[in-house]
């Protein structure tokens, strides 16, 4: 990975559907989180790294994300925050049926940073892409959430779903970080790190390898 990585914040589908609408973020708090994703788009700017705001479309009447409606809206908080480019999509990744790939590409970026929502979906979709994309991922944890899930299969709590990814993408996806952490990333130019698979593996098995790369 390079030293001085070449990056794009990308804010995920920040509309009021997980705020006032049928999928509302529960862990962590929601204005915890939208506030950070806030300091993540000025530090960005702040440092000349492109913004590219992402929005989630469905047709008229759909249950979720209905284009035009109210919970379709980019939350008012960040709404007037300026962005470089804004991405609609109609799949889980900000890839699927975008521009955003080639956009990415005549920039010369080569690392994605995450934000926003859903961190067990359409988070997780973009950074499994931009990893099958030769892209380099960072996940900002604390400006990322959940709800929780009942069905079928099971169930588990907003935090249990939202830890559980964190963890996963740090072992092999993306280099997982606080937007804290990101920001001085960013301040001094350097790559921030993932884990790897094996070593994510040993420590569950093997508390005494806790200590090596944690």
């Amino acid at each position: 990975m390079s030293n001085t990585p070449r990056r794009a914040l990308l804010v995920i589908d920040v509309q009021n559907e997980y705020f006032t609408g049928g999928l509302r973020i529960a862990y962590p708090p929601v204005e915890d989180s939208l506030r950070r994703i806030g300091q993540a788009m000025r530090a960005a700017r702040s440092a000349g790294i492109p913004v590219v705001r992402v929005l989630h479309d469905s047709p008229e009447g759909a249950p979720l994300f209905a284009q035009g409606s109210a919970t379709w809206q980019p939350h008012p908080a960040l709404a007037d925050e300026a962005v470089d480019h804004v991405v609609h999509k109609t799949r889980a990744s900000a890839f699927a049926g975008t521009d955003l790939a080639g956009w990415l590409d005549a920039r010369g970026i080569d690392t994605v940073a995450v934000a926003g929502y859903m961190t067990h979906n359409c988070d997780a979709a973009t950074i499994f892409e931009a990893l099958s994309r030769g892209l380099q991922a960072e996940f900002l944890s604390d400006a990322s959430g959940s709800p929780a899930y009942r069905n079928a299969a099971g169930e588990a709590s907003a935090e249990e779903i939202h830890r559980v990814f964190c963890t996963v993408f740090h072992s092999n996806f993306a280099a997982v970080a606080t937007t804290e952490d990101w920001i001085a990333a960013v301040d001094a130019g350097r790559a921030l790190d993932r884990d790897n698979i094996l070593l994510s593996a040993r420590r569950a098995a093997d508390p005494a390898t806790a200590l090596q790369r944690g």
